[in-house]
């Protein structure tokens, strides 16, 4: 599921989808969930995409092209096309796959597993789906062991002591606990697996219900606890981690400070997330490009970069980088300074500019002399700054500051 606005994202999703966003210095927040499917074995892939999809589209064809039809296997690119009423775009999650009953008949498929296509994480999709088949039930919902204090924000699942789920509730005051461990509940990470028959009734059924938002998480699973036979799996069953990784895994990075500090995380010594891991890499698109370079070795102008993560084709020219993440193609010039920040693809940043905690827009050019991060007042004028303090700079908040201040 590639088509959602990603509106917490802010200026971030104004010109593409969240799982488009960059993540991690080069990938993309959907290659979290496409190199998991083919890590885990899986060759028969489709998105499914909607608002402001052009560059997830254009990711996808340049960084995921390898797939072999004639090995009889694809990734598919299922836009919302009216294809059932030309009234209708994708109403819900659900209907996004019902819309498309037809493509995914001709699979020829036994089971179907369905994804979000933005959150970030590691995990072994077969065990999940060798569950689903042991257990023999209509569905099977990956969920995360969450403090019962937090489980106020997720769905969370009632289950009993084999695992099967008995009730299904949506973001509860009081959340069931797991049996047995009266600290922690299992909140639902989006991930289904279902036999593909199974799944297709119910969506034409779904299809018929005018009563229904026709969404996964609200109609057809609450239906299916009811009324079938639902099984939870833990995603610590088949999280994948390389050693290094302590517990498991797993983030949605859907507003400005959880971006922020997800990407930040990524610099700790020991991060909680091993990208290094080449045993289940998360695939992309590689452009050809130089390798990053360090310049000037003077007393207050030196290009050096500590506890940070930087890309090819990075010039650091005479600045100091501190625990910060350059995307592929940034610029960052003498006398400048970078602490705690995000800058996303083809970034420059001019002299003697000061920033910290703040995310940068790609294709942003930072102007000679700018200090952000020091003062949340002056920041807040022109640009957006999140619950937790991280500011977000656009090039037409530069613009307009430019303008004001001319």
């Amino acid at each position: 599921m590639g088509g959602g606005r990603g509106s917490r994202l802010k200026e971030l999703t104004d010109r593409r989808a969240k799982p488009a966003v960059y993540f991690g210095g080069k990938t993309r927040i959907i290659d979290f969930a496409l190199s998991n499917a083919l890590n885990s074995g899986i060759r028969k892939m489709a998105i499914a995409t909607q608002y402001k999809a052009h560059s997830l589209i254009r990711h996808c064809q340049r960084g995921w092209n390898f797939f072999r039809a004639e090995r009889n296997e694809y990734l598919d690119i299922l836009p919302a096309s009216q294809r059932v009423d030309e009234t209708k775009w994708y109403l819900g999650t659900a209907d996004a796959v019902a819309q498309n009953i037809d493509i995914v008949d001709s699979y020829g498929i036994k089971y179907v597993v369905v994804l979000a296509g933005d959150h970030i994480y590691k995990m072994d999709y077969e065990i999940m789906l060798r569950q689903h088949v042991e257990t023999g039930a209509d569905v099977t919902i990956g969920c995360l062991t969450v403090p019962v204090a937090e489980a106020t924000a997720f769905g969370v699942m009632d289950v009993d002591q084999a695992g099967r789920i008995t009730a299904f509730l949506e973001k509860p005051k009081n959340p069931p606990h797991i049996p047995g461990d009266p600290k922690h509940a299992l909140a639902s990470m989006g991930i289904y697996v279902f036999d593909w028959a199974f799944l297709r009734d119910l969506l034409l059924r779904d299809m018929a219900d005018a009563n229904s938002s026709h969404d996964f998480g609200n109609d057809l699973i609450p239906d299916i606890v009811r009324n079938g036979k639902a099984m939870a799996h833990k995603f610590a069953d088949s999280c994948v981690k390389s050693g290094l990784e302590h517990e498991p895994y797993w983030r949605d990075v859907g507003t400005i400070d959880a971006f922020w500090q997800a990407n930040i995380d990524l610099t700790d010594f020991v991060p909680k997330l091993d990208i290094y891991d080449n045993s289940w890499p998360i695939w992309t698109y590689s452009e050809i490009v130089p390798p990053a370079k360090f310049i000037h070795d003077e007393d207050g102008r030196r290009g050096s970069a500590v506890s940070s993560l930087v890309s090819g084709d990075c010039i650091v020219s005479g600045s100091a980088v501190s625990n910060s993440l350059l995307f592929t193609g940034c610029r960052t010039h003498s006398y400048s300074s970078l602490e705690y920040v995000v800058a996303l693809p083809r970034v420059t940043v001019n002299r003697k500019a000061e920033l910290s905690r703040c995310v940068i827009d790609s294709n942003v050019v930072i102007p000679e002399g700018l200090v952000v991060g020091q003062d949340a007042v002056e920041d807040a004028k022109w640009f957006r700054v999140s619950e937790g303090g991280i500011v977000l700079i656009t090039q037409d908040m530069l613009d307009a500051r430019a303008r004001a201040v001319s």
